[in-house]
Formats: C-alpha cells, sequence, structure tokens
C-alpha cells in the first residue's frame, strides 16, 4: 500500500471553536490498535463528545468514538475506550501547567491522518461567555449579508 502524502482531515470540531478561544495548539500522536486505524481510514470517527485530560503525566482523549471495524472480528476494541495520546514531556509539561489555571480546558480540535500517520490536534482553550458567542454568531451573519450582496452584485454586473 503506498503511503499518502500531506493532510487527509477525518473528524473536526467545529463546536469547540463556538465554545471555546482557543490559545495555544498541539499536535499529538495518538496509540491504537490495527482495526481502529482501518475504521479510521474509511471516515468512522467522532469527536464532538470528546475531552483531554492529563493523567499521571500522561495525555489521553476520553469519549472518542472510532466505529468498529465492519471486517474486524474479535480484534476490535470498544469503541469508547481511553487512548493515550503521544507527546514530548516538556509539551506535556506546558499543558499540564496551563490546565491548572483558571478557566483552562484542553479540547481535541481536529483528528486527521498525517502522510500515513493518525494525528490529533488538541488546543489549550478559555471557556466563552454567552456574549463572546453572540458576537461571534454577529459577526458570521455580517460576513454572510457581505457575501451574499456581492454575489447579488456581480450577477447583475
Amino acid at each position: 500500500m503506498a503511503k499518502q502524502k500531506g493532510e487527509r482531515l477525518i473528524a473536526n470540531n467545529k463546536k469547540a471553536y463556538f465554545d471555546y478561544f482557543i490559545d495555544e495548539k498541539f499536535e499529538a500522536g495518538i496509540a491504537l490498535h490495527g482495526t481502529e486505524v482501518k475504521s479510521l481510514r474509511l471516515g468512522h470517527c467522532s469527536i464532538k463528545e470528546a475531552f483531554v485530560a492529563v493523567e499521571n503525566g500522561e495525555v489521553i482523549i476520553r469519549q472518542m468514538h472510532i466505529s468498529p471495524y465492519e471486517k474486524g472480528n474479535i480484534f476490535n476494541k470498544d469503541p469508547l475506550r481511553p487512548r493515550k495520546l503521544l507527546l514530548h514531556k516538556y509539551e506535556i509539561n506546558k499543558i499540564m501547567g496551563q490546565a491548572k489555571m483558571k478557566g483552562y480546558t484542553i479540547v481535541p480540535l481536529k483528528v486527521y491522518f498525517k502522510d500515513s500517520l493518525v494525528k490529533v490536534e488538541i488546543g489549550l482553550a478559555r471557556g466563552k461567555k454567552l456574549y463572546d458567542k453572540r458576537n461571534d454568531i454577529a459577526k458570521k451573519d455580517m460576513k454572510r449579508e457581505a457575501e451574499k450582496e456581492f454575489k447579488m452584485r456581480n450577477i447583475r454586473g
């Protein structure tokens, strides 16, 4: 099987950008079993409910759903099992230090293939208040209206 070059998105967490300010991003590898990788190649992954925790000096992603591989029979693992994220020690220390600060949490942002390796992008995030979310919605609406006007002008043009 030929190795693919570049990045291919598997799952994206759009809700994280709506609910949090992302201050810093980290790219982490993930410890998986063979049938999980095959399932990811088919795009069967969800990180909507997932969260990241630091336990005993290890970074672990929980509630990340990888559907069982259809042809995996006895080798399939639990779809929601906790999975270890692979980071350098200094990155783990930095994340632990920031996570202890008031208001910081660690959220998974996306899962993707980088060349032939599965990677998870995690972010140090601060929660948004309701008025911050309203501002984002207002900006999005204004942008949508501007694009609509621009499109209409070009059609009449």
